[in-house]
């Protein structure tokens, strides 16, 4: 049997379908609706991934951390050994628009955003979490509020998969699996003793989003574009937002 995500329990469909309407919708590209999750959400998450907010191959897979900034931390978690005992959430359920992120990070404290947010939060995980990894500042500030972190967890901060300065990326995300490697415990069939991040992104630092993650029927490049980064052109996904009516139109292309 091939494996696929089955979907939210009856009670995270009804705590996701309680999601708050963004503060501002124009800050957000609002019409495409919430993602919410990637990952366990039965509580057996070792490592819980906390990015920014959903962009748009993550929109039409339904699930967080999917384009290339997901491949990028599933390469993560991949030197970490795990395959399945982790949990991808977002401070922002909707899209961000990057203009207005500095000024949505201060919305992260309205009492709407913060009370679902951190239900989520405490839902997703269990006794056995042994690490919480926030990507960039908006992820930083939503567990800096998130008042009800496991302390028994390393809390790690590093920079977003798709941040812009590549050696600030690099030093941090290769200092952060020196310190979860002895923290975290590979799954059963994963291996934490491969090579550490060089001096540059390599294709083999990416991973593609493992189909358990994914729903059923989903194609098989979906969550897999090293076929876009290979053309050089780039690129890094297989969907994009078109000027100028990113708003209502996605541009998803198949490998050809």
């Amino acid at each position: 049997m091939a494996e696929f995500d089955r979907g939210p329990s009856d009670a995270f469909a009804e705590l996701f379908g309680r999601v708050p309407d963004p503060p501002d919708a124009q800050a957000f590209w609002f019409d495409w609706g919430p993602v919410f999750y990637r990952g366990r959400l039965d509580g057996s998450a070792r490592v819980l991934v906390v990015a920014s907010d959903p962009g748009p191959t993550e929109r039409i897979a339904g699930r967080s951390l999917v384009g290339d900034a997901g491949q990028r931390v599933q390469g993560f978690l991949g030197k970490l050994g795990l395959t399945r005992s982790y949990v991808c959430l977002n401070a922002w359920a909707y899209a961000v628009h990057p203009s207005r992120a500095e000024a949505m990070k201060e919305r992260l404290a309205d009492a709407a955003q913060l009370q679902w947010r951190n239900e989520v939060f405490g839902a997703a995980v269990g006794a056995g979490l042994e690490a919480v990894v926030a990507m960039g500042f908006m992820a930083q500030e939503a567990v800096r509020l998130w008042d009800g972190r496991p302390q028994q967890a390393v809390l790690v901060k590093v920079p977003h998969p798709s941040s812009h300065d590549p050696v600030a990326l690099l030093d941090g995300w290769r200092a952060a699996i020196t310190t979860l490697r002895p923290v975290v415990g590979p799954d059963e069939d994963g291996d934490n003793t491969g090579p550490n991040y060089g001096d540059a992104f390599e294709e083999a630092d990416y991973r593609p989003v493992p189909r358990r993650d994914l729903p059923f029927g989903a194609p098989v490049f979906l969550g897999d574009d090293a076929w876009v980064r290979a053309k050089g052109t780039g690129l890094q996904n297989s969907v994009g937002r078109p000027t100028p009516d990113d708003g209502h139109t996605l541009v998803w292309k198949a490998p050809g």
